[in-house]
């Protein structure tokens, strides 16, 4: 009789849980009221090493918030942000960034079938992702690029796909990814 109560009881406590609340943009732009300062409230980065967010995928944003949050990635200033927020906040503050429509233009004349091979069929040829767990990398600056390929290359970052391909690449070709995605102007507009 009491194991039936207790299985009542948790069966009503998981009912009335209910599904966790919608993503709302606009909570999230309250929220990236603390984002604007390395990388704008419409995501297009103030910093040269900081990346552009506006427009990434929200499971990208939701993926790399939850891991500075656990500790799964490091970084002295997102590690301290991230670990502040809730999960609801930070599927707010992703779905705010990710509503932001984002262009990628290659510089006149430039030929993307010249594009890093080792690189497009994730990212494009344009930087902008193929794949909602793939970042943008249009307009990062080449510092920023080279700071993150070199992280995956030497372990201080890890990924199943990118920690291989890293490793792989000599920091000349690093330098040249690096340079090819810094020189696509990238253009994000504001959302309405």
């Amino acid at each position: 009789m009491r194991v039936a109560l207790i299985i009542g009881l948790g069966g009503l406590l998981l009912a009335g849980a209910g599904p966790a609340s919608a993503d709302d943009p606009a909570a999230g732009r309250k929220i990236a009221n603390m984002c604007r300062t390395c990388h704008g409230l419409d995501g297009y980065a103030k910093i040269p090493i900081a990346p552009h967010i506006g427009g990434e995928p929200k499971a990208y944003l939701e993926a790399q918030l939850m891991a500075f949050k656990t500790g799964a990635r490091q970084h002295e200033m997102m590690s301290v942000v991230a670990g502040g927020l809730s999960a609801q906040q930070i599927a707010d503050v992703a779905s705010w960034y990710a509503a932001h429509e984002v262009t990628a233009t290659l510089p006149a004349g430039t030929d993307p079938a010249k594009a890093p091979q080792a690189c497009v069929s994730c990212h494009g040829a344009d930087g902008i992702a193929l794949f909602k767990d793939a970042p943008n990398l249009a307009g990062e600056t080449n510092i920023y690029i080279d700071t993150q390929l070199k992280a995956f290359k030497r372990g201080k970052r890890t990924h199943e796909i990118m920690s291989v391909i890293a490793a792989e690449m000599s920091d000349d070709e690093i330098r040249d990814v690096a340079d090819w995605y810094a020189a696509v102007k990238l253009t994000v507009k504001p959302v309405k």
